[in-house]
This record gives structure tokens, sequence and C-alpha cells, in this order.
């Protein structure tokens, strides 16, 4: 028997597909689908089954000194049980094996993983297969020419692993200590996770540090006698080295300037210059440019790299993780384009491009022999969510877009002279469309301006005087810290956007663009203060070069995991010294990212807290002293915003909900607005009425929420839930079944919402959003379900105790994010 082993399960079912051509059959094996026909067996593992630790000895954070990880030895541990057991199960009845998984250093990592577990049970032939897409042809000419593993490729993964593990732990464990902040909040540093960090921050201390200048700008709109359409123009000086100046930094010659041009009622029309611009096509996708234009359409860093690779599993597009920007010999673009011919949503496009005699797409500086770059492969999806549509869309016009013509400009400079003043007019239009044609992608905004000559009098109205100052940097979004992190050396193709999902989910990071909170400036403070190689990016670039080296056989792993220890022990002579010093930085930056001002009371600060229970309130940090308490609300996690009230002092508070994210405000506010509003009794509680003469009335809670609640609570609990916002009016209609008036709900500028009778709006809504089985689930179709089904989840209940990374690895085109927003779907 020969034995197949690929990265996940749904890379497995597609390999499987196409080398049995469509005959191979599905069993399992300790709960693993395992694909079977003609003597051949297929299994996906999940990823890494096997992972890197310390022993169980230095597990307890209080009696291991952080430095004692550095020299700690590394053990292997598997991480998967269920998969490592049916592939070493598979491998005692093999004959033969071949690895399957990516191409890449962590895949080839995976592979040697798999390579270990099998030579573990049976001393069988072992080859290796590498693709960059999962086509019928590419698969077939893979397994046609099985290669040998690439043990110095892994070796550079498994140094990556091990230094990360000793850099993140020791670090980590020594930064929180320090700071007495232990559980699941602890502070989390790692090689590549700080100086990423460092590059958000010193962005935004340029952007606390800027000193905006005042200056002023003038314009006027011209019209010319046969273009009834006026254009706007700019007043403009020439400095000392005849450049052209359009701020005016003084105001009283800004004034002056003005006061002329409001004397001008025409201008005479000093030159006119005409210029083609030709707008060449882009370059092929590379990893990071994929990231930059899926940012342009919406979608974070992460979240376009999962599509990306649901699309590369289930065939479509080829390998998403790649430097190359320079299509390889064996594409035949003109034979894509042909088969895009056929399909309705991109045929009429790719027949335009077939109309060119030669098609010679465009090329990037960087060509690699791994991969090529990001393209479609042909394969058309049929199931396939709108997010995956919206990127594969993407990939697809991307590669039309390298295939197209170039695009043409013709742009237009008008210079005029009124009563001395010098406006200028800068237009601009498309007149060739080349390849905006095929790419909706790039901006083909216009500017207008008529074709007007020489001497021409040009009319002068509506002269205007601007004030204004310069602006800050920009904060950099997703995929320019992308960008920039890739020219700096900092972290690979394949790690770069996990790197700054963790700086979000440890919450240094918010918003997008990225902004640091305050606990995120003072880990770069204390760590530049204390020990700088944490965010220095030079030694994490060298770092990344020696893991190169290995790769290419000029270092071996113990080389450059011993230099890494060497490294870190430096770090540590630099902090012991100063663990207290750093442990007050950090309890200082923590307690400012929670702080809300002053406590109404005795005046010590209000934070934001969580309770033992896990919901959070707001405290007065002079507790026990001090017992003021505000609640708020019970969805969500709270941010506190830079806004503060101005009653109160306080900074409003930010509800963190998914989708249903909202500003809850200032939380004395909502609890004040609580005490005063009086109870709106609306009928008789249907729970405790009859006998203890409880009714109901409408409420809203100090942290801000509302409910149809009995008046005798707590004694009766009897609730109803009712929207947050807008003005509720109790009708004069009732409600026959349960003799209570209708609600209409009035929010600004929508349309009133007839909310009825509350107890049957609630039984309506739990009609409405109960969850049955699987098919009831947003997104979830008859297909989809089925593949569910093939994974063992065929309930609600098993999808509730799933695992979404283990379910993204089974089911073809389905990521763990989309797992998890199911999971929450069915939780309700």
């Amino acid at each position: 028997m020969e034995l197949i082993i690929t990265e996940k399960d749904n890379a497995a079912r597609r390999i499987a597909e196409i080398l049995s051509e469509g005959g191979a059959s599905v069993d399992r094996r300790n709960g693993v689908p395992v694909y079977e026909w003609g003597g051949k067996r297929c299994i996906g593992l999940s990823g890494h089954v096997v992972g890197v630790d310390f022993p169980p000895e230095y597990n307890d954070w209080r009696d291991v000194r952080p430095v004692e990880l550095v020299d700690a030895r590394v053990v292997k541990t598997e991480t998967q049980e269920n998969i490592v057991a049916a592939l070493r199960s598979l491998a005692r009845e093999a004959d033969s094996a071949i690895i399957a998984t990516d191409y890449d250093r962590e895949g080839e990592l995976i592979g040697k993983e798999a390579y270990e577990l099998v030579t573990d049970e049976n001393e069988i032939p072992i080859s290796r297969v590498r693709f960059s897409s999962i086509t019928d042809r590419e698969v077939t000419n893979a397994f046609a020419n099985p290669e040998d593993l690439d043990f110095d490729l892994a070796a550079s993964g498994e140094a990556r692993q091990i230094i990360d593990l000793m850099w993140g732990a020791a670090l980590t464990r020594f930064l929180s200590l320090s700071a007495k902040q232990l559980g699941s909040d602890f502070i989390s540093v790692g090689r590549v996770q700080s100086p990423t960090l460092k590059l958000i921050v010193d962005r935004e201390r340029e952007i606390e540090a800027f000193d905006p200048e005042d200056y002023w700008e003038l314009f006027a709109d011209l019209a010319s006698d046969h273009d009834d359409e006026p254009f706007e123009a700019q007043y403009f000086l020439y400095d000392d080295e005849d450049n052209e100046q359009e701020r005016v930094w003084n105001e009283p010659d800004a004034d002056a300037a003005f006061e002329q041009l409001q004397t001008a009622s025409d201008a005479t029309v000093e030159s006119v210059n005409r210029r083609t611009r030709t707008d060449d096509p882009p370059a092929p996708f590379n990893t990071t440019q994929y990231i930059r234009a899926a940012g342009s359409i919406g979608y974070s860093a992460q979240r376009a790299m999962s599509i990306a690779e649901d699309l590369y599993t289930a065939g479509y597009i080829t390998y998403p993780r790649t430097d190359n920007t320079v299509y390889p010999d064996d594409l035949d673009e003109r034979e894509l384009l042909e088969r895009f011919a056929e399909h309705a949503r991109f045929g009429d496009d790719a027949e335009s491009l077939l109309d060119r005699e030669d098609i010679e797409p465009t090329s990037g500086e960087k060509e690699t022999t791994d991969h090529p770059p990001i393209h479609p492969t042909g394969e058309f999806p049929t199931d396939i969510s709108d997010d995956e549509w919206d990127v594969y869309d993407l990939v697809v016009r991307r590669f039309f877009a390298t295939c197209a013509e170039p695009a043409e400009w013709a742009h237009l400079k008008v210079v005029a002279d009124a009563s001395g003043c010098l406006l200028k007019a800068n237009g601009k239009r498309l007149v060739e469309e080349g390849y905006h044609a095929v790419y909706p992608y790039h901006s083909t905004t216009e500017n207008y301006v008529p074709a007007v000559e020489e001497g021409e009098t040009l009319a002068v109205t509506d002269p205007r005087q601007e004030a204004k100052q310069t602006q800050p940097p920009r904060r950099r979004g997703q995929s320019r810290i992308i960008e920039t992190m890739e020219k700096m050396g900092i972290g690979t193709k394949a790690t770069r956007h996990g790197t700054l999902q963790k700086l979000y989910d440890r919450g240094y990071i918010e918003n997008d663009p990225p902004r640091p909170t305050k606990l995120a400036m003072g880990v770069v403070e204390a760590a530049e203060r204390f020990a700088d190689l944490v965010v220095s990016e030079e030694m994490t670039a060298q770092l990344e070069s020696d893991m190169s080296a290995i790769a290419d056989g000029e270092a071996t792993l113990d080389e450059v995991t011993d230099e890494s220890r060497a490294i870190l022990k430096r770090v540590f002579a630099d902090l012991h010294e100063s663990r207290d010093e750093v442990g007050e930085h950090l309890r200082k930056a923590l307690k400012a990212d929670k702080l809300l001002g002053p406590c109404p009371e005795c005046g010590e600060d209000v934070l934001v807290r969580r309770s033992r229970y896990g919901s959070y309130f707001v405290g007065c940090d002079g507790y026990p002293d001090c017992e003021y308490t505000l609640p708020l609300p019970s969805n969500g996690e709270p941010m506190v915003l830079d806004e503060a009230c101005e009653e109160h002092g306080l900074h409003e508070v930010k509800m963190l909900a998914g989708r249903d994210t909202y500003t809850h405000g200032c939380p004395l506010c909502r609890a004040e607005e609580a005490d005063d509003a009086e109870d709106r009794i609306i009928g008789e509680c249907p729970d405790c009425g009859s006998e203890e003469g409880g009714e109901l009335a409408i409420k809203t809670l100090r942290s801000g929420s509302r409910l149809v609640g009995c008046v005798r609570y707590p004694e009766c609990e009897y609730s109803l839930p009712l929207p947050r916002k807008g003005d509720i009016e109790v009708t004069d209609d009732y409600c026959e079944e349960h003799d209570l008036p209708e609600l209409v709900v009035h929010n600004d500028g929508d349309d009133p919402w007839e909310l009825g009778c509350p107890i049957c709006n609630f039984a309506e809504y739990q009609e409405r959003t109960a969850m049955r089985n699987i098919e009831d689930l947003d997104g979830v179709g008859a297909k989809t379900a089925e593949k569910l089904a093939a994974a063992g989840i065929e309930s609600l209940d098993d999808l509730r105790t799933a695992e979404p990374d283990d379910v993204a690895g089974e089911v073809q085109g389905v990521s763990a994010d989309r797992i998890r927003e199911w999971q929450s779907q069915a939780a309700t």
C-alpha cells in the first residue's frame, strides 16, 4: 500500500479526487478521514501535528526563573494525538510513502515531522512531491516526478520554531512576572512580534510629536467663453529655485494675495502644456501585494490569507505564499485566457485580451523558483462564499491586468494671470482604458480642464481663501505595515500577517489602520530602555538571514540556535538588573489603558476592571477604602476611548462585540440617566401578577441596557429584552392575547420600528433565530452541509463542541474563522 500524506484534509480530498479520477472512497481511522483507491491511501494532517515545547518541569512560571528557559532542553510533543495515531497506524501497513505537504519552509518541516512519524513505525521508501496549485495537471506531473525531502529547508523551519519558543516564552514570562500580570492577561512578546510592534509605536510617536504649522491656500473658478462648465484653479508662486509653491506660510501675505485676487474679473492664459502619460499594468501578485490589494477592498491581512489558502486548496488559485513576481516560462497565458473566455462572468474580458496579437505579461523585480506569482489556475469555483468570490475575482482580474495593454492618460496644465495672481489648473483624462477595462481596482478618476489656448481670456469667479494646517503622518494600514516588514527583513511572507493578528489578539493594537494601546507603548518603551535587542529589527532580520543560510546548507540548526541563545543571554543580562523598574513601567502602562478618570467619591482613579466571573465593570483604584463602582454592558469587551465626558471628566467606553460593536459613552452618564428614568408600567406580570400583584414596566438599567421587567425584581426575575437605542412609544393598541400595549421604537433618520407586544415580539424572535439544524446557519447550503457531515459535523451540538481549526482542515473551502462564526450563531 502506498501512503500519501498532505498538510490538511481538504488537500487530501482534492488530491485523492484527482489521482483516483473521482473513484476514491473515504473511511475513518481514529476519527480522521482516509481516502482509498487502487492500493493507495491518502491522509491529511492539520498543519503541525508535532510541536516543540519545554519539558513539564518548566511549566510552573513561579518556580522557574525565565532565564532558565534559554538553556532548557526543547522536546517534541504530539499536538494532534488522533491524527498522529491514525498516521502511525497507516504507516505500519504501508510499503512506501509520499509527502505532499505545501511547498515552502513550513510545509517542508511538516513533511519532515510526518517522515519521522512514519519511519518510527516502518522503514519504507519515502519521497516528496511539490506543486504550486492543486490542479489535475500539476498534481499529476508532481506525482509522476517525485523528489527527496529537503532536510535543510525543514531544519530552517525547525530553527524558527525553537528560537521563537525560547524568545517568546522566556521574555513573556519575565515581563509578565515583573508586572505581576499573570493568567489570561499575561504580557506577550516575541522575536518578530516585538520589532513589528515597535514599527507601529514609532509611527504613533511621530504623530504625537507632530507640531502643525499654519498655511493658506487660494482658489478661484475659471470659465471659457466656449465652455459652460467652470474649472477650479489654484494660486501659486515661484520660489527662489523656480519651484511652484501653492502654500502661503504667512497670513498677511495670504490676505494681500486674496485681496488682489478678489479684484480680478478675468484672467489671461499664459501657458498651455499638453502631454500624454503611459500607465503600465501592475506586476503579478506576490503575497505582500496581494494583501495590499485585498486590504483595499476591505479584507484584513489575516482574513485575506485565510481566504486565499482556501481557494488554493480547492484548486482555484496557485499557492498564496510567494515572493515571486515573474510568471514561469511554462505558464501559457493565452491558454489560460481561453479557459476564462468560456466563463459567463469573465468571458467578455478574456475575449478582449485574446484579441491582442502578442500577449506579453508584465513582470516585477523579484523572480524565485519555488512558487509562481498568485494567479488563477483555470478551475472555476461553484460553491464558494461571497468573500471568496471577492478574492477570486481580484486574483483573476489581476492576472487579466498583467496580460493587458497599458492605459494612456492625457494631461493638460493651464497657467493664467488674474490681476498679477498666477493660477494653475491640472486636468487629466483617460484616453486609452488599457488594463483598467479588466481591472477595476485602480483609480480612473479624471479631472476636467477644458481645451483653452494661450492668450485666451477666462472669466474669474468665486475667489476663496482656505486656512489649513500641516497634517501629521498617517498611521500605516495593515498592508503598508506588512510591506515595511518585508523591506526591513522582519518575518516572512508566511508569518507577517499572523504576527499582526497576534498583536490584535493580545490587545497591543486596535482599529485599522492599527493604533497602539498604552500597554503597547509601555512594552516598547521598557524594551528600548532596558533591553533594546528585544525590539531590534536588525537582530530579527539577521536571524531570518541565518535561517535562510540553514535552508541553503551554509549553516546548521545547532549553530543558529546556539547563536540565538547567546543573544538572548545578553538580553537577560540587561533586564535582570532592572526588573523592578521594568515591572513598575509596565504596570503604569497597563493601568493607563484602563483609566477612565477621577472617582466621583474619593478622587482616586476609576478603571475598567474584570470580576472573578469574567464580566467587566468600572471600579475605583482606591478599593477597598473606596468601593465605588459603575456597571458596564454585559455584551462585548470594553475599550477606553480618547473622548471624555465634559460633565464628569470620564473617558467614554466602546463595547467591542464584532458586528454589534457600539459606543456606550460615559458610564456615569448612563447610570445617572437610568437613575433619573421612571419605570413605565405597561401591564400585569405574566409570572406573578395574579398571585403577587407584579406589574411589567419599561426599565432602563444603569449599564445602559433596556428591558421590560417585573417591578418585584429580584423576587420575580421575569424580563424581556428591548433595543438599546431609540425612543420607545407606548401605543393605545393592545395585544388581545397578553393584554399588553404595542410598542414602537423611533430612531433618528430611520423608519419607526413597530415592535408590537413585547411578549409576542420576543417569542417571534426566538422562533426566527432558533437553530435546529446545520442548514439554519448563515451561508450553509446543502453542499456545505454534506461537507460538514463528512467531517463528523452532523448536528449543531457537534458544531458547538468542534475545534474550528480541525474542522477547517477537513472541510474544503471553509475557514476556521467561518466555523467560529457558525459556532457563535449556534450558541444563541
